[in-house]
């Protein structure tokens, strides 16, 4: 076992989460702890409570109790969440949400707008990330004319353009052929492996979770099993 899963190594703290929306709770003193460098899938039925607490961790919403803590962030006390969400995660969702109009270098380039980089630096960086998920001889292609297993990946090159602390994925293969499934998940684990990345992924499919470290699963807003 690595020092990386030493308690003082977490990147991820949630403890007692309870999120409501209009008197129903859909998290339930919900509690999770990531290690640097863990992948780590969550699963459950829909309405589980999955999404609910990526959305969480992700700062897209609030919760109505309880304490988030992110690279020793307490996301309540967080004042600038554009920056927490701009440097300090990645976000892929099921649907890659690229700009129709952009290029694959120009869809990562612009996850760097407003960052200490220059623009050279920014085309580089973007450059280089398409060569890790294997896109770089498609760099001047725009999404309509790419797959959905490279649309993907180039969300996944765009949610690591400012190395963030924690990449978090909702259903990032839930649209995907088989075929694409499985090289998207190979990205996942080779980036992981070059930079160290902390992964936490939601997922449905046991299949896709079994690609994980870990897999904890979530049941009425609560986390009801851990393996692995």
């Amino acid at each position: 076992m690595s020092d990386t899963t030493l308690p003082g190594a977490a990147v991820v703290e949630a403890v007692g989460v309870v999120k409501e929306y209009d008197g129903v709770r859909a998290l339930d003193g919900a509690r999770l702890v990531v290690h640097a460098g863990e992948w780590v899938a969550i699963t459950g039925p829909s309405g589980s409570g999955k999404s609910t607490l990526l959305h969480l961790l992700a700062a897209l919403d609030r919760p109505t109790s309880g304490v988030i803590r992110v690279d020793s962030r307490d996301l309540a006390q967080t004042r600038d969440l554009d920056h927490y969400r701009r440097e300090v995660v990645g976000l892929v969702f099921q649907l890659h949400n690229l700009l129709p109009h952009l290029d694959a270098l120009h869809n990562v380039e612009i996850a760097m707008l407003g960052t200490h980089r220059t623009r050279a630096q920014q085309r580089e960086r973007a450059r280089e990330l398409l060569a890790e998920v294997r896109l770089d001889h498609l760099a001047a292609r725009t999404p309509p004319e790419l797959s959905g297993g490279e649309r993907q990946r180039v969300a996944l090159a765009r949610a690591l353009a400012n190395e963030p602390a924690l990449l978090l994925a909702d259903e990032p293969t839930g649209s995907l052929d088989h075929r694409a499934v499985d090289r998207t998940l190979q990205t996942f684990a080779d980036l992981r492996a070059a930079h160290r990345t902390t992964i936490v992924m939601v997922t449905h499919d046991r299949e896709v979770a079994a690609a994980a470290d870990r897999i904890v699963a979530m049941d009425e807003g609560r986390i009801v099993e851990t393996a692995g």
